[in-house]
């Protein structure tokens, strides 16, 4: 097969005219070249300085970048499984993700999507094939231009601002009518398969729940995801944010994973046995689980915002209890037949990257069943009420990440040294912001 020819073809097919030409950086956000559609296809991918993976959220590159010294350029490939039309988009114009190579031909391993390719690849060595279905949280909110003022909720339909929580309510949801009918419609034509969308339990909060699937392909349809709901609240005079807790007396926004595995050959789920019960790997999955998201908890919330959300009785987990149908632990197991076998991975913010997040999570589950690691017994009651055991901040999340020898093995040693650097960049940068709080209790008190 010519890829190269394959790119002509379906640019010509669509009758493009320009390109957008994307990969998601550390933080997730997309990077890359806008150019004509006939250079893109002429060059069949482009070129990127290989800093463009080590730069904070803010723009700025730290010290220690662990690049060679003259920004060596990387080879940008298209992947063509990921190329779609830009439905609001004046001209026509298509968007493709990219996988970054050395110019000798070797995959650069510090892009996410390469992180999680090798964790995928650890898998179908040993003849496992994951199956994730993502649940994404965000709010609407007034536009804001000025970082000092709060963020409220946006003006619905009916003229009036959502004042009070409106958990799984029609009625909110029609509020907000013509913006989320325009975000199912550019969802459908950018192939993202949205399964349903709830009102959560913050105000103007909304929950969009996805068809199981691919962990590579559904980490694709998020990245875009994301970009679809951003322009879509823009076009109706509002903000979307995904940040994990943007206002102070609200619930924090999620990104639930919901997680199985199944042979690659028959498909049928390993977590459940010959007679439908549960299997040793099932257990064995939580307990690595149980073991291991604290040491990747960097990869989950990866914002000194982030662990805001971790806050008892707020809807966010507070620690990794397991349990059945239990939502009020760090790892849920919802009630399904055998096939449907799954545990819900409930700690990662809507903030994260959803490649590292999910490689992540199946990095830790892998090493459970790799090391057969025995879980916890179930909790059936409150975990709210439990102790905390999920790390309370960015720097105990940066210790545990870069002292964990099993999984900088797993996640690439030098990946971990760049995304480490970059988390160490924005929490001093973050350090340097004198907050409300401080001018308001201290500026005349001390």
């Amino acid at each position: 097969m010519n890829k190269k020819q394959d790119l002509v073809d379906w640019l010509t097919d669509h009758k493009v005219s320009e390109v957008e030409a994307i990969i998601p950086d550390q933080a997730g956000i997309a990077r890359g070249k806008f150019m004509p559609a006939k250079t893109f296809a002429a060059q069949g991918g482009m070129r990127l300085p290989e800093s463009v993976f080590v730069q904070t959220v803010t723009g700025e590159h730290p010290e220690e970048t662990l690049v060679s010294p003259s920004d060596r350029d990387m080879l940008a490939e298209p992947d063509l499984s990921t190329i779609r039309m830009v439905p609001w988009a004046n001209e026509p114009t298509a968007v493709v993700i990219h996988d970054c190579r050395e110019m000798a031909g070797k995959p650069v391993d510090i892009a996410p999507r390469q992180v999680l390719r090798n964790i995928l690849a650890l898998y179908d060595a040993a003849g496992l094939r994951p199956v994730v279905a993502p649940e994404i949280e965000f709010y609407l909110v007034k536009r804001n231009t000025d970082p000092d003022y709060p963020l409220v909720p946006p003006t619905g339909r009916s003229g009036r601002v959502e004042t009070v929580r409106q958990p799984y309510s029609l009625d909110a949801i029609d509020e907000f009518e013509p913006l989320i009918e325009d975000i199912y419609d550019y969802c459908e034509a950018m192939e993202i398969e949205v399964d349903n969308l709830v009102h959560e339990e913050g105000t103007a909060q909304l929950e969009v729940n996805f068809l199981h699937g691919d962990a590579m392909a559904l980490s694709d349809q998020m990245f875009i995801f994301k970009r679809i709901v951003r322009e879509t609240a823009m076009r109706h005079d509002v903000y979307a944010t995904f940040m994990a807790k943007p206002m102070q007396n609200e619930p924090g926004s999620s990104m639930h994973w919901h997680l199985s595995i199944v042979d690659a050959e028959d498909g049928a789920n390993v977590f459940s046995g010959p007679d439908g019960g549960e299997s040793p790997r099932f257990r064995h999955f939580i307990g690595g689980l149980q073991s291991y998201l604290p040491h990747v908890a960097l990869l989950l919330a990866p914002y000194v915002n982030s662990y805001r959300r971790f806050t008892r009785y707020m809807a966010a987990p507070i620690n990794l209890q397991w349990g059945y149908d239990n939502r009020t632990v760090g790892l849920r197991v919802p009630e399904t037949g055998p096939q449907d076998r799954r545990v819900e991975n409930r700690v990662a913010g809507a903030d994260v990257n959803p490649y590292l997040a999910i490689a992540a999570s199946l990095a830790c589950g892998f090493l459970g069943m790799q090391e057969k690691l025995a879980p916890s017994e179930p909790e059936t009651g409150n975990a709210y009420r439990l102790p905390f055991a999920l790390p309370r901040t960015l720097n105990e999340s940066l210790e545990l990440l870069e002292g964990s020898e099993r999984l900088r093995a797993l996640l690439g040693d030098r990946f971990v040294q760049v995304y480490a650097a970059i988390k160490r960049e924005e929490q001093e940068r973050f350090f340097q912001v004198i907050s409300p709080w401080e001018r308001e209790f201290l500026l005349l008190n001390v």
